[in-house]
């Protein structure tokens, strides 16, 4: 290639997209520019050349003279000088650049050659940078939620400050430790790993809970979310973003807990009512026996016993003693069965599962029944055996009641019945109703009127129905009496 005329030099400059000003290194004067300067700060040559500092850079205290001065002499003294300088343009348009002076020796003078670009843009790119990072970290500092990112070893790449807060840690302690030592060993460790690996696999986000022991011994639940991510080459692994649920997991345990005790509540006061009205069928069947037995021993005394009689006496102490296992078979039974939540079950066949015991009950105090039952399965979703004790309690406050009316008026009548949706249970009594009893405390535990009551069977019976999504209520019947009902929703 033949080497450049002089004219190609300024042609090469002029071409550049790059803007560059030509200053006198002893005045700092401008003594020349190139088209792009001319364009981007909208002066001819002509125009620039008698300019100064403060007709072209912009009034802030910054962009003083004496700065632009002391910038250009600093390029004289040391051969290159970088500044951020703000030009003002002929219309007034402050125009934000990054410029670098250089010292060049020319052969007729020394010149300093200013080149810079409009970085306006850029700047305000950095400012909204700057200010979104500014607020990324205030949100993350404040944010209840705990980040880790995970690589595919489970080591913590990186952790917010909520994250340390919440295993109890520094950041600094956290980065490079393996997260899955953190989970408790068994149950809580295996799943996180497990949901770790089908995320890595799968691709899916998914929850998982997880039991933590903190370094001070204490242990902490938590529910997180994870999600493999993969950003360009440098993040790769899980993002979990978790918060505590500590309290959320107490509140469970202490749930199941009042569940299983309210089921041994519940058992108890169906025990403590069916009590009396078991003791006297008992006592029938086992005092009769008992004379039986009495009568076989007396003849067995006698010379002239025949073994016929003796043959017969004991057969019928032996029937009388089946009964009586009859009686306790059948409560042992109902009683001690495991019960399995969210059974479909005909309410029907509740009733008639209770149906002995309140025969039992009712025959003791002479009370007649009526039993008009649904002629159409009412299958409902509930729990069997808690269900049956809600309508054991019902049907026997009913009866107590009764008790104590004239033998003519004794008559409860127990039936169900489909209504808008749901299984209704209802018991009604002739008695004095429910004028005596204080408003809003028939379910509330602190009210009774029996002699032995306890005054925590209707509230047993409250939570029973209301803990499977059901409604009780208590109305007056007419024209005397009180109708107790329970309604559960069919099953689908």
């Amino acid at each position: 290639m033949s080497e450049l005329a002089p004219d190609d030099y300024e042609r090469l400059v002029q071409g550049l997209k790059y803007c560059v000003l030509i200053h006198d290194a002893v005045t700092k004067d401008i003594l020349w520019a190139n088209n792009a300067a001319s364009t981007l700060l909208e002066f001819s040559v002509d125009e620039l050349k008698p300019l100064k500092a403060p007709d072209m850079s912009a009034q802030e205290q910054r962009y003083r003279r004496s700065i632009g001065r002391a910038w250009l002499q600093a390029a004289v003294d040391n051969g290159v000088a970088v500044n951020e300088w703000a030009y003002r343009a002929k219309s007034g348009r402050i125009v934000l650049t990054e410029a670098i002076a250089v010292r060049v020796e020319l052969s007729s003078r020394t010149v300093v050659m200013v080149q810079f670009r409009d970085i306006e843009r850029e700047a305000h790119l950095r400012s909204d940078l700057y200010r979104t990072e500014a607020r990324l970290a205030a949100f993350l500092r404040n944010m209840a939620e705990g980040i880790l990112v995970l690589d595919d070893s489970y080591t913590i790449t990186y952790a917010s400050e909520s994250a340390a807060t919440h295993l109890a840690s520094t950041v600094d302690s956290l980065i490079g430790a393996q997260f899955t030592e953190f989970c408790r060993p068994g149950a809580s460790r295996r799943g996180v790993e497990a949901a770790l690996a089908r995320t890595s696999r799968d691709g899916d986000a998914e929850s998982m809970r997880y039991e933590v022991e903190l370094p001070n011994g204490e242990f902490r639940w938590y529910s997180a979310s994870v999600q493999h991510i993969e950003i360009e080459d440098d993040l790769k692994g899980s993002l979990l973003l978790f918060h505590d649920v500590t309290e959320h997991i107490q509140t469970e345990q202490e749930h199941l807990r009042d569940a299983q005790y309210l089921n041994y509540l519940a058992r108890y006061n169906a025990m403590g009512d069916m009590a009396m009205a078991i003791a006297h069928e008992l006592g029938q069947p086992l005092a009769a026996a008992t004379n039986f037995i009495a009568a076989t021993q007396h003849r067995l005394g006698q010379a002239d016993g025949d073994p016929k009689d003796l043959s017969l006496g004991l057969a019928n102490a032996r029937k009388q003693l089946d009964r009586a296992n009859q009686i306790v078979r059948s409560l042992r039974a109902y009683v001690t069965q495991l019960e399995q939540p969210q059974q479909r079950v005909d309410l029907n066949e509740i009733l008639e599962e209770c149906a002995y015991f309140i025969d039992l009950r009712a025959k003791e105090a002479a009370v007649t029944l009526e039993y008009p039952a649904s002629p159409q399965p009412a299958v409902i979703v509930c729990e069997r055996v808690l269900t049956g004790q809600v309508v054991l309690n019902l049907c026997f406050n009913a009866i107590d009641e009764m008790a104590n009316w004239p033998r003519a008026e004794r008559t409860v009548r127990i039936s169900t019945r489909i209504e808008d949706g749901t299984g209704v249970f209802s018991v009604a009594d002739a008695g004095k109703g429910l004028s005596h009893i204080p408003d809003a405390r028939i379910f509330d535990g602190a009210f009774t009127d029996k002699a032995t009551g306890h005054g925590i069977g209707l509230a047993l019976s409250h939570r029973i129905i209301t803990r499977q999504g059901g409604t009780i209520t208590a109305r007056e019947n007419s024209p005397r009496g009180a109708i107790f009902e329970f309604a559960l929703p069919l099953a689908r």
